[in-house]
């Protein structure tokens, strides 16, 4: 929990310096416009990746496979759309970042290894029906 506070006033001491850079070189009020339609634009991004997503989630699910690369893809998408719309350039980058599907596979060796090792301490359950 204080790794996770910690990296949450750290992003937003990072956000706000850049925040500072950005609005020297471009302007307050271009500043503003460029947050406002990064968010614009991740916003539609991540709602047609996220259809995608749960297309995916719904086609695995009715041949009878496993979705579990399914979910993560969906649960990536959703963590990145929130940060899309999150005002900042750090949280867009990252939000971008998740929603891209050649990028979003950066993250999954990191989601594995998590959810591995929350099965191996008997935090995750699977329940099969």
């Amino acid at each position: 929990m204080r790794k996770m506070i910690g990296a949450f006033i750290a992003t937003i001491l990072v956000e706000i310096a850049i925040f500072i850079v950005v609005g020297k070189v471009l302007g307050v009020f271009n500043t503003l416009m460029l947050i406002i339609v990064t968010s614009i634009i991740g916003v539609i991004i991540a709602k047609k990746q996220g259809m995608q997503s749960i297309r995916n989630l719904q086609n695995s699910l009715s041949e009878g496979n496993p979705p579990g690369t399914a979910i993560i893809d969906t649960f990536l998408i959703f963590v990145g759309g929130i940060l899309l719309v999150a005002p900042g350039f750090l949280t867009d980058f990252l939000g971008i970042t998740l929603i891209i599907p050649l990028t979003r596979k950066l993250y999954k060796p990191a989601i594995y290894y998590w959810l591995r090792s929350k099965l191996k301490k008997g935090q995750v359950f699977i329940i099969h029906k």
